[in-house]
C-alpha cells in the first residue's frame, strides 16, 4: 500500500511542477522545454527590490551593533567557503563573519559567479564591521551586509554580478559604486526560514460541537468549520484537520492584521493566501456570492471585499504587528474559517487551486494509512518537498517574494 502512495505523491509533485502560464491546459509552445531566462544586469546605483533597504519589504530594520563581546555575537558565523576570497584588510577574520542567512546566500552567489565566468572567484571586500567603518545603524554591523566584487576585479562584470546576487536570494542588491556591489539580507530574527504562510496561536476556530478552540491547542482529527469550495458555491461544513504544515509554538512573528466591517479580526502572515471577492459587497448580500480568488495577506487593502462567515465584508484596516506561534493547520478541504474569515490553508504560491491539487497525495496518503507521517513541530516534510521541487521549475512569479519565508519579530 505504501508504493502505490509514494506513486501518487511522486504524481503530485509532477503536477505541480508541470508548466504553469495563465491557462492550465495546453496551449501554444505546450511541451516545450523552457529557453533559460536572460539574466538582465542591474543600473549603476540601481538597487533591487526597488525600496529602501532598511524597510519591510527588503532587509528590514537595523536592530543594533554586534560586537565580539555582546550576546548576539553568536549570531554571527564565520564562513570559510574555498570558492570565496575574503580581503580581510583587518586581519581579524571579521569579513568572514556573518548572519546564517547571509552566508547561504553568499555561497549561493559563490556558485553561480563560477558557472558564469569559469575560473572566476567570487570576492568579499567588507563583511561584518567591528571598527566602525561605516555609516551609523549600516547593517555591516549586524553581520547582514557584505561588499563584494569578483576575484579579477573586472568592473564590466560587476553589473552582471548584482544580478547574479538578486537571483541569489539576497534581501536588497545595491549597485553602490563602480568598485563593488553592495548586499544585504534580513535579520535571523526577521525572517523564519523554515515558515511559510501561519496564523498566531491565540487565533481562534470553530469546532463541530459549536465550541471555539486557539490555534495553539488545535490537534489532527478535530474537525473544524471550513468552506467546501473557494468559489461561488462553498458552502460552510466542517473538514478534518489532518496535520500541521507548520507549526512553531515559540516563534515571535510579523502578522498582517486584518479588519473586517462584520467586526472581524484576522492575523496571519504576508504570504498566506486570502479568499476575496472580484466583485462588489453589499448589505445583505448572500454568502459567497461572487467569483473568489485569492491574494497574499500582504496584498490586502482596506476597500477590498473578503470571505467571511455567512456573507463577504470589506476590509477596513490592515495593520502588521507581533504575536506569538506560527500554525498551520492543512484541513481535508483545504480551507479553514479563522477568527470568522475564510481562509486558504495554503501560502507562498499564487493559486489557492494549485496548491489544493499539489496536496491532494498527501491527502490521499492520509486516507490510505491515517496519516501524514508528521507528528512533531517544525515545517512538514511534504511542503519542504513541494517548495524545494516547485522553485527548480515553476516560474518565480508563482511566489511570494519571502517566497516561504516571513518575517519574525
Amino acid at each position: 500500500m505504501l508504493l502505490p502512495t509514494l506513486v501518487t505523491c511522486l504524481a503530485g509533485c509532477a503536477f505541480l511542477l508541470s508548466p504553469v502560464s495563465e491557462g492550465c491546459g495546453p496551449g501554444r509552445g505546450y511541451g516545450k522545454r523552457r529557453s533559460p531566462r536572460k539574466l538582465a544586469p542591474l543600473a549603476y546605483k540601481q538597487f533591487s527590490p526597488n525600496v529602501a533597504e532598511k524597510t519591510l519589504g527588503a532587509s528590514g530594520r537595523y536592530e543594533g551593533k554586534i560586537t565580539r563581546n555582546s550576546e548576539r555575537f553568536k549570531e554571527l558565523t564565520p564562513n570559510y567557503n574555498p570558492d570565496i576570497i575574503f580581503k580581510d584588510e583587518e586581519n581579524t577574520g571579521a569579513d568572514r563573519m556573518m548572519t546564517q542567512r547571509c552566508k547561504d546566500k553568499l555561497n549561493s552567489l559563490a556558485i553561480s559567479v563560477m558557472n558564469l565566468w569559469p575560473g572566476v572567484r567570487l570576492r568579499v571586500t567588507e563583511g561584518w564591521d567591528e571598527d566602525g567603518h561605516h555609516s551609523e545603524e549600516s547593517l555591516h554591523y549586524e553581520g547582514r551586509a557584505v561588499d563584494i566584487t569578483t576575484s579579477d576585479r573586472d568592473r564590466n562584470k560587476y553589473a552582471m554580478l548584482a544580478r547574479l546576487a538578486v537571483e541569489a536570494g539576497f534581501d536588497w542588491v545595491y549597485y553602490e559604486s563602480k568598485a563593488h556591489v553592495h548586499c544585504s539580507v534580513k535579520s535571523e530574527h526577521s525572517v523564519a526560514a523554515k515558515s511559510g504562510g501561519c496564523f498566531p496561536g491565540e487565533a481562534s476556530v470553530t469546532l463541530e460541537d459549536g465550541g471555539q478552540r486557539l490555534m495553539r491547542d488545535l490537534r489532527p482529527g478535530d474537525r473544524v468549520l471550513a468552506s467546501s469550495g473557494s468559489g461561488s458555491d462553498g458552502e460552510l461544513v466542517y473538514s478534518e484537520v489532518l496535520a500541521f504544515l507548520d507549526r512553531d509554538p515559540v516563534t515571535r512573528k510579523l502578522f498582517y492584521t486584518i479588519g473586517t466591517e462584520a467586526g472581524a479580526s484576522l492575523s496571519l502572515t504576508a504570504a498566506h493566501l486570502l479568499f476575496v471577492s472580484e466583485g462588489n459587497c453589499s448589505e445583505g448580500a448572500p454568502p459567497i456570492h461572487s467569483t473568489l480568488r485569492t491574494v497574499y495577506a500582504s496584498d490586502a487593502r482596506p476597500g477590498t471585499v473578503c470571505a467571511g462567515v455567512g456573507r463577504l465584508s470589506r476590509i477596513t484596516q490592515v495593520s502588521v504587528g507581533a504575536g506569538t506561534g506560527a500554525y498551520a493547520p492543512l484541513t481535508e478541504l483545504g480551507t479553514v474559517v479563522v477568527n470568522s474569515v475564510v481562509v486558504s490553508c495554503y501560502a507562498a504560491v499564487d493559486q489557492h487551486t494549485l496548491a489544493h491539487w499539489a496536496f491532494a497525495p498527501l491527502r490521499l496518503m492520509h486516507r490510505w494509512t491515517g496519516t501524514t507521517g508528521h507528528h512533531s513541530n517544525g515545517l512538514h516534510w511534504y511542503s519542504q518537498l513541494l517548495h524545494w521541487l516547485g522553485r527548480l521549475l515553476l516560474d518565480s512569479g508563482h511566489f511570494h517574494p519571502w517566497g516561504i519565508n516571513s518575517p519574525t519579530t
